[in-house]
């Protein structure tokens, strides 16, 4: 009967945790210490774990979110840049025009097929030893 080792894999495994969770936050604290983009992706690069590790990590989420950089509102589009009411009511009532003429045509498509099947079974019925094409 073999020995059972399975104290010492926990044991390892339980190191291996506390050594990924040490270089994430070390790579946290060096990010936020820098102006490159903190984001899970960059994080996770440069402590060399996984994202789906990060995504575990509730505690260092909450630490990405509140060090990234909030987008300023001057960066929002200026009043004179953005669509109007009318411009954009514009736009809905050529997209609603756009979708009369695409169920149209789609309609007219369907009707169609379905004049040319019929012709088709029709000239099958006559001659039921030819092969449909």
């Amino acid at each position: 009967m073999r020995a059972d080792n399975t104290r010492h894999l926990a044991k390892a495994a339980h190191r291996r945790a506390e050594q990924t969770r040490r270089r994430a936050v070390t790579a946290l604290r060096q990010l936020a210490d820098t102006n490159e983009p903190l984001t899970v992706s960059t994080l996770a690069q440069r402590a060399n774990v996984s994202r789906a590790w990060l995504y575990t990590q509730p505690d260092l989420l909450k630490q990405i979110r509140e060090e990234r950089p909030q987008p300023s509102k001057t960066t929002a589009v200026p009043a004179r840049q953005g669509a109007t009411d009318a411009s954009l009511r514009q736009r809905l009532l050529l997209a609603h025009q756009r979708i009369r003429e695409v169920e149209d045509d789609n309609q007219q498509l369907r009707h169609a097929l379905a004049q040319a099947l019929g012709d088709q079974r029709a000239r099958h019925a006559r001659n039921p030893h030819q092969n449909p094409p």
